[in-house]
């Protein structure tokens, strides 16, 4: 279940990285949580929620 889990967190990195350019904070956002759930699932053994809270804070605050 959790190879299944990585292997869609990646794919959805992989389409979205394959933007030009992130325009709004709301995409910036998007993108910062799914990465941001990736990382808090592979680093800190299945915190996928609090990782997507922070990525997507730090997504749209960075600009």
């Amino acid at each position: 279940m959790r190879k299944i889990f990585i292997l869609t967190v990646v794919g959805s990195l992989l389409g979205l990285s394959a933007c030009n350019r992130v325009n709004s904070d709301l995409e910036r956002a998007v993108v910062g949580g799914a990465i941001g759930c990736a990382a808090g699932e592979v680093l800190a053994d299945g915190r996928c929620v609090e990782g997507a809270v922070i990525g997507a804070g730090v997504g749209v605050l960075t600009n």
